[in-house]
C-alpha cells in the first residue's frame, strides 16, 4: 500500500494475453483510447468495483480478507484522483484499466483478482449506467428550478395580458400567466418521460461478463442492489449490447432542448423593437461591437442553437448502433461522448434559461395591454355574443368577417364602432357589446376547463405550485 501514485511511465507497455506478441502502432494507439473522455467514469467505476469486490468475497471467490483490501485499494485511487493525484495518460487507454493498473501497483498480485467474474463489457455498460442515471437526477433538480422560474414570472402576472397568435398572426388574447404555464406543462411532460426512461438507465448488467455469463459463482443481485439498480439484465448477450437506453436518454433530452428552443424563439421576437413585450436586465444580454444601442437576446439564442447538437447525438447514437451484430462491439465507444455531451448541453441550457426568467428580463404590462386592446382578437366574441342571443355560429361568424373587413377599410377597431352600427349589422346588439369585447373581459369569458379565464389560470397556478412544493 506504500507504491508511489500513478504515473503513465508506470502502465506495461501491453494490457493484452500473450497472444500478442507488438505492441499498438501509436497512432492507432491514440485512435483507439478512449482515457480522454471516459475519465468521466472515475468514480463509477470505483463504485462498481467495490461493490464487485464485496460480493466476490461474499461469495467465497476470493477471501474476506482479500475483498476488504481490494476495497481499501480502490479507496485509495479515490482519494488519490481527489488530491489530483491520479493521472493515467494514454497507454491506459481506458478508466477501468487505469485504475486495474494502479490497484495492481498498490496491491501487487491481489490487484489482478479484482476482475474476476466480469469482464469490461459489462463493467463499462454498468458505469455508464449509474453515471447517467445521476445525470438524469440532476436535470430533473434543473427543471424544477427552471419551472419555478417561469412560475414565479406567471404568479406576478396572472393578471396581465398578452396577444396570443396562430400562425404568428393575433389569434385571441390570453393570460400571460396561462402563455407560461404552457411552457411549464410541457417541462412537466419532460420529467415524466426522463423518469420513464431512468427506469430502463436503472438495470444492471454487471455480472454478464464478456457476452454468456460466466462459471465464477458470483452474486449478481448483491452488486445490483448495492449499488442502488432495481433488476439486473435476463440475458446476457442484451446486457452488453444493450444501447436503447442512451438513445431513450437522448430521445428526451432532445424534446427539453425542443421546448427550450421555442420559448427562446418567442423571447428573441418579445425582445426586438416591433413586439416590444419584453426589456433585457444587463445581467443577460450583450452589446454590439459597432452599434452602441444594441442589447442582445444571446442567452436565448444560443438555447436556440445549441439544441442542434442534441438532436444530433441522438441521430448519431441511432446510426452507431443500427447495424451492430450482438454482441459488444467497439462501436460502443462512441456512445460516451454523445452522452457526455448531450447532459452538459441540458444542463447548461436549464440553468441558463431559468436565470433569464429569475433575473435576464423584464415583461411590460403596459405594452402588453396596449397590444391586446390594437388589433381584431375580439372578433370571435362578438360571434360569440350573438350565438348566445340565438344566432347560429355560422351565421354570426359571416357577418363579423364581413364587419372586420370594412372595419380594417375605415381604419377603425371594433371597439370604436358605433352602437347604430352594430344594430344594422344585427339587431340582437345592445350596448353590452363594449363590455362584451373589451380585452380583459374576452380573457375572462375562457372559462372552460384548460382554458385562460382568471379562474381557471389561478386553479393552474394552484397545481403548479403544490406540484413544485413553492
Amino acid at each position: 500500500m506504500a507504491a508511489e501514485p500513478n504515473s503513465a511511465s508506470s502502465i506495461p507497455a501491453s494490457t493484452w494475453s500473450d497472444r500478442f506478441e507488438e505492441g499498438l502502432n501509436p497512432a492507432i494507439e491514440r485512435f483507439n483510447a478512449s482515457i480522454g473522455f471516459d475519465i468521466a467514469l472515475l468514480q463509477q467505476d470505483i463504485d462498481g468495483s467495490v461493490a464487485h469486490a464485496r460480493m466476490l468475497g461474499s461469495c467465497g471467490v476470493i477471501s474476506e480478507q482479500e475483498a476488504s483490501q481490494l476495497i481499501g485499494g480502490l479507496e485509495t485511487v479515490r482519494s488519490e484522483a481527489a488530491a489530483g493525484q491520479f493521472n493515467p495518460g494514454l497507454e491506459a487507454e481506458d478508466v477501468h484499466f487505469a485504475v486495474e493498473h494502479r490497484l495492481i501497483e498498490l496491491l501487487g498480485p491481489l490487484g489482478k483478482k479484482l476482475h474476476t467474474g466480469r469482464s469490461r463489457n459489462d463493467q463499462v455498460g454498468t458505469d455508464v449506467r449509474l453515471w447517467l442515471r445521476g445525470q438524469i437526477d440532476a436535470i430533473d433538480a434543473a427543471l424544477i428550478r427552471y419551472e419555478r422560474a417561469l412560475l414565479s414570472q406567471a404568479e406576478t402576472h396572472r393578471s396581465t395580458l398578452i396577444p396570443g397568435y396562430t400562425h404568428l398572426q393575433r389569434a385571441q388574447p390570453v393570460c400571460l400567466a396561462h402563455h407560461l404555464l404552457a411552457y411549464i406543462e410541457m417541462a412537466e411532460r419532460d420529467r415524466c418521460r426522463l423518469a420513464d426512461v431512468r427506469g430502463r438507465v436503472n438495470i444492471c448488467p454487471l455480472g454478464a461478463a464478456a457476452l454468456a455469463g460466466t462459471p465464477v459463482p458470483i452474486d449478481r443481485r448483491q452488486t445490483a442492489s448495492e449499488l442502488g439498480f432495481a433488476e439486473i439484465y435476463a440475458n446476457s448477450l442484451d446486457a452488453v449490447s444493450d444501447r436503447d437506453f442512451a438513445v431513450e436518454f437522448m430521445a428526451a433530452a432532445s424534446l427539453v432542448l425542443v421546448h427550450l428552443s421555442r420559448l427562446s424563439e418567442e423571447v428573441i421576437l418579445w425582445a426586438s423593437e416591433e413586439f416590444g413585450f419584453i426589456g433585457l436586465t444587463d445581467r443577460c444580454a450583450t452589446g454590439s461591437s459597432l452599434m452602441p444601442q444594441k442589447k442582445n437576446p444571446d442567452v436565448p439564442e444560443l438555447v436556440r442553437g445549441k439544441s442542434g447538437r442534441v438532436f444530433g447525438h441522438l441521430v448519431g447514437l441511432l446510426t452507431m448502433i443500427k447495424g451492430l451484430p450482438l454482441a459488444y462491439n467497439k462501436d460502443f465507444q462512441e456512445d460516451k461522448e454523445a452522452l457526455f455531451d448531450g447532459v452538459r448541453t441540458c444542463l447548461d441550457c436549464l440553468e441558463a434559461m431559468a436565470i433569464l426568467f429569475e433575473e435576464g428580463l423584464e415583461f411590460r404590462p403596459q405594452r402588453l395591454e396596449a397590444a391586446v386592446a390594437a388589433d381584431f382578437s375580439n372578433a370571435t366574441d362578438v360571434a360569440d355574443y350573438l350565438v348566445a342571443k340565438g344566432v347560429p355560429f355560422r351565421e354570426a361568424y359571416q357577418l363579423v368577417g364581413g364587419l372586420v373587413k370594412s372595419s380594417l377599410a375605415e381604419g377603425l377597431l371594433l371597439k370604436d364602432l358605433r352602437l347604430d352600427r352594430w344594430k344594422e349589422l344585427h339587431p340582437s346588439f345592445e350596448a353590452d357589446i363594449y363590455a362584451a369585447i373589451a380585452p380583459r373581459q374576452v380573457v375572462a369569458a375562457r372559462r372552460s376547463e384548460g382554458g385562460t379565464g382568471f379562474e381557471q389560470v389561478d386553479q393552474q397556478l394552484q397545481r403548479m405550485r403544490s406540484r413544485l412544493a413553492c
